[in-house]
């Protein structure tokens, strides 16, 4: 297995349960959603995302301790706690596996997964966060977290809240009707107690 990665670097966790929280994020290429090619992005079954997946800029990495290795030499020597790794993309489990987890751990990391919850999750991951997706298939029904973007037209929120997540969050969809769009997801959050209102805090404070 060949792990090909877009970009790994050191911020803070943004959004959902753990927004704040340091962390490495290690964003794999590729998605099994959208290309990542704009000349694609009508006919995707995800056609709203706004994140840059394509290519391995950060590298081809041949085993997982190589991956491990670089994802490691990026936390703070000095720092405290149990150290974070947030698996993303793109779609991370397209590439994330068992023998990864496994090199992950015997680092001393914790290991996030945020995806789109239509791939099967490999054995090792500590945190689950799903964002489902209108049109696409859900293979994982069960987590830490449920991120539901909204709104989307064949994808409401009472479709997934008898799911088994701990948490449930309602993301404003980003773009010309943020505005419009979060105050639908407030009101939605009030009428619905268990949805709680999920914002992009790395964008507003101006975080990687």
């Amino acid at each position: 297995m060949t792990y090909a990665v877009k970009e790994i670097f050191y911020s803070l966790q943004g959004e959902g349960a753990r927004t704040g929280r340091p962390a490495i994020f290690c964003r794999f290429a590729g998605c099994n959603l959208w290309t990542g090619r704009e000349a694609d992005r009508g006919t995707a079954t995800c056609s709203f995302c706004d994140t840059d997946f394509v290519g391995a800029d950060a590298g081809r990495f041949a085993a997982p301790d190589d991956l491990a290795g670089a994802v490691s030499a990026l936390w703070p020597a000095e720092a405290g706690g149990r150290p974070y790794v947030i698996c993303t993309g793109g779609e991370p489990l397209l590439q994330l596996d068992a023998p990864l987890c496994e090199a992950f751990h015997r680092r001393g990391f914790e290991i996030g997964v945020e995806t789109n919850g239509t791939r099967p999750r490999p054995a090792g991951i500590d945190w689950l966060c799903v964002s489902p997706k209108a049109g696409a298939p859900l293979e994982l029904t069960s987590g830490d977290e449920m991120k539901l973007v909204f709104p989307q037209p064949g994808a409401p929120p009472e479709a997934f809240a008898s799911l088994a997540f701990r948490h449930f969050f309602l993301q404003p969809m980003d773009g010309p009707d943020q505005a419009a769009n979060t105050r639908a997801a407030i009101a939605y959050c009030l009428a619905n107690p268990q949805w709680h209102l999920g914002l992009q805090m790395h964008k507003v404070v101006g975080l990687r």
